[in-house]
C-alpha cells in the first residue's frame, strides 16, 4: 500500500480468531494501556462544548480535528518520507507527536490507541497478520504459475535497513491519517460501519495516482487494505496493531521484490511475472490480484465479528457528537 509514486511505500499473530484477554467492551476500559471506545473523551469538557468559542467549536468538531490532524501529519510525511537513512523513522515519531497534540488540545480527547503499554505486543501481532497475508497471497499466485522468484543480488543489509526505515515511516503516517484521524472522526458522525466504508474508499482513491493504477486497482486497495485495516482497528482499538500490519505488508512485498502498489522496489529477491493480470495484478502487481482481494475479504469478516463481540462497533444512534 503506497500513496505516492516516489520511493515512499505505504503496508506475529498466533490467535487471529481470539481477541485480547480483556473482554470488556471498549467503552468500559479507560486504563492507560487499555483499548478505549470511540466515545472516550478527556479534558475539562466536550471538544465542541459551550466552554469554547465558535472557532474552537468548529475546530474541535470531528471534521475539524480530522482535517487539522491530516494536514499536520501529511506535512510531516511529505517532508520526511523519502529522506535518507533514519529520516522516515524520525518523521514517524514527529507524526505521532503531532497526532497526540491535535487529539489532546484540539479534539480534547485521550489517546489510548497510541498508549505505550502493550504497544510492542500489538505491533508484533499486527505484523504477523500482515506477513502471513502477503506470503500466502504470493505463494498462491506462484502456485498458479503467476510468480517465480530469484535472488536479486542486492546488498542484504542496505536493502533490509532501507525497507525497514521507509516502510515504518509510511505505515505510521498513513495509519495515523486514515485510521487514527479519518476513521475515528467519521465514526463519531456516522457510526463504525460507514466510517470504515468511507475511509476504505478514501484509501483506494489515494492510490489512483500510482504507476499502473486503474479503477480496479483502486477498488482492490479499498477492499483488501482500507476495509481490512479499518476492521483491524475496530477490533483491537490500537494504532500499533494496524501500523504493524501495514508495515509488515509493505516490507514483505518490498523484500520479495514485488512492486508496492505499482511502485518498483529494490528487494532481496526479484519477481518474474507471467499469466493473467487478474491473477498477478498486472503492472500494479500483488495488490490488484483477485487472490489478494479474496484473502483480504476472508480476514475482514472475522475481524468485524470480533469487533462486534467486544462492543467495538459504534452505531450512528449512539454517537454523542
Amino acid at each position: 500500500m503506497n500513496t505516492s509514486s516516489t520511493t515512499r511505500h505505504g503496508a506475529g499473530h498466533d490467535r487471529l480468531a481470539d481477541g485480547p484477554s480483556d473482554t470488556r467492551s471498549p467503552s468500559d476500559v479507560s486504563g492507560p494501556g487499555d483499548v478505549s471506545g470511540p466515545g472516550d473523551v478527556s479534558g475539562p469538557g466536550d471538544a465542541s462544548g459551550p466552554g469554547r468559542g465558535r472557532l474552537g467549536r468548529i475546530l474541535g468538531s470531528p471534521l475539524g480535528w480530522m482535517l487539522i490532524g491530516m494536514l499536520g501529519v501529511g506535512a510531516v510525511s511529505a517532508a520526511t518520507a523519502t529522506g535518507p537513512g533514519p529520516v522516515p523513522v524520525l518523521g514517524a515519531a514527529v507524526a505521532v507527536a503531532v497526532y497526540w497534540a491535535v487529539m489532546r488540545f484540539v479534539a480534547r480527547r485521550s489517546t489510548p490507541e497510541i498508549a505505550r503499554r502493550g504497544a510492542v505486543r500489538e505491533a508484533l501481532l499486527g505484523g504477523g497478520v500482515g506477513l502471513g497475508f502477503i506470503l500466502v497471497s504470493a505463494l498462491v499466485i506462484a502456485a498458479f504459475g503467476g510468480y517465480s522468484f530469484s535472488w536479486a543480488g542486492n546488498g542484504f543489509f542496505p536493502v533490509l535497513t532501507s525497507a525497514v526505515a521507509v516502510q515504518a515511516g509510511a505505515a505510521v503516517t498513513e495509519e495515523l491519517m486514515f485510521r487514527g484521524l479519518a476513521l475515528q472522526a467519521l465514526e463519531r458522525l456516522f457510526g463504525s460501519g460507514a466510517a470504515v466504508a468511507i475511509t476504505a474508499l478514501m484509501f483506494g482513491a489515494a492510490h489512483l495516482a500510482n504507476p499502473g493504477a486503474t479503477v480496479w486497482s483502486g477498488l482492490a486497495i479499498a477492499i483488501e487494505a482500507g476495509a481490512l485495516l479499518g476492521a483491524a482497528f475496530l477490533w483491537r482499538r490500537s494504532m500499533w496493531f494496524v501500523v504493524g500490519l501495514h508495515f509488515a505488508w509493505n516490507a514483505t512485498e518490498q523484500l520479495l521484490g514485488i512492486p508496492v502498489s505499482g511502485n518498483a522496489v529494490e528487494g532481496l529477491l526479484s519477481v518474474h511475472v507471467s499469466g493473467s493480470g487478474l491473477l498477478t495484478g498486472g503492472v500494479f502487481s500483488l495488490e490488484a490480484s483477485i487472490v489478494t482481494v479474496l484473502i483480504g475479504v476472508a480476514l475482514v469478516i472475522p475481524m468485524f465479528v470480533l469487533a462486534h463481540r467486544r462492543g467495538g462497533l459504534l452505531p450512528r444512534r449512539r454517537v454523542a457528537r
